[in-house]
């Protein structure tokens, strides 16, 4: 199925593309992010092909290593969010009673939180850096995940493979991890990739607004920070960035899209 889905596949190319150009970027780019290439401005040529900034850096040099941080981000802030997520809501769906509604009362706590509001105070209380902006967006991303983990336990662990796997004397931790857990992966490998999406949007949000990645590394959100006072005179500054990020979106959630569709028996 996922073979026939156009879309899945434009997004996984796309995706794969920008993996390759951020595992090798010391390789692809040809000039030094940081270095300063010409004394001026200058438009997209053949010796600059996206450009250069208002220091005179290689744009294209700039998207390559900006695409690593962003895309690093993500993965990273996704893996938190990930352990964060199955870990509550694999014990809040496994043990229910007062356990569960502690920590689903808790969650909605968190649910009633503006996300981004959230991870500003944070972020303006902390160091701005690429480790924090990491941390911050995967520990304010792990709700949907919980209650996602949490919904498939409660009707997994009725189930009777685990009636058969208690009835041998398994433990907890060994049902939970060995039997009901890898039956719960479809719909958290979706909401992963769903929620790398997410993770570079916040990431970009961040940095555009200089809470985030510090320059002089380059991310596409402080690329899009540094193109505001030059939109009429070097519009490629912002254009280029900002088409990176709508299509590194776009292909997760083609990707997502298409593997929702792939591991739900009622689409397929």
């Amino acid at each position: 199925m996922l073979r026939k889905n156009k879309l899945f596949i434009f997004g996984l190319i796309i995706l794969i593309l920008f993996s390759l150009l951020a595992v090798f970027a010391q390789f692809i780019a040809p000039y030094d992010p940081a270095g300063i290439m010409e004394n001026e401005i200058q438009g997209p040529s053949l010796r600059h092909i996206f450009g250069t900034d208002d220091l005179g850096r290689d744009v294209l040099s700039r998207i390559i290593y900006g695409g690593r941080v962003s895309l690093s981000v993500a993965v990273v802030a996704v893996a938190v969010a990930l352990t964060l997520g199955i870990l509550i809501g694999a014990i809040a769906g496994y043990f229910g009673g007062l356990i569960d509604e502690l920590i689903m009362r808790f969650t909605d706590i968190m649910l009633s939180f503006p996300t981004i509001f959230l991870i500003l105070a944070i972020q303006s209380v902390l160091t701005p850096n690429i480790y924090n902006v990491m941390i911050v967006i995967g520990a304010t991303s792990w709700m949907g995940i919980a209650r996602l983990v949490r919904g498939e336990f409660l009707s997994l662990k009725e189930r009777e493979f685990v009636e058969a796997a208690r009835a041998i004397g398994c433990s907890d931790l060994r049902i939970i991890f060995r039997h009901i857990l890898p039956n719960s992966w479809p719909p958290v490998i979706v909401a992963g990739t769903l929620g790398m999406a997410g993770a570079i949007l916040t990431e970009s949000a961040l940095s555009f607004l200089g809470l985030g990645v510090q320059p002089p590394m380059p991310s596409w959100g402080n690329m899009l920070m540094d193109s505001q006072a030059y939109l009429l005179d070097a519009p490629w500054m912002a254009v280029i960035p900002g088409l990176f990020i709508v299509l590194a979106v776009l292909s997760l959630y083609f990707v997502g899209e298409g593997l929702r569709q792939s591991l739900n028996p009622k689409e397929r």
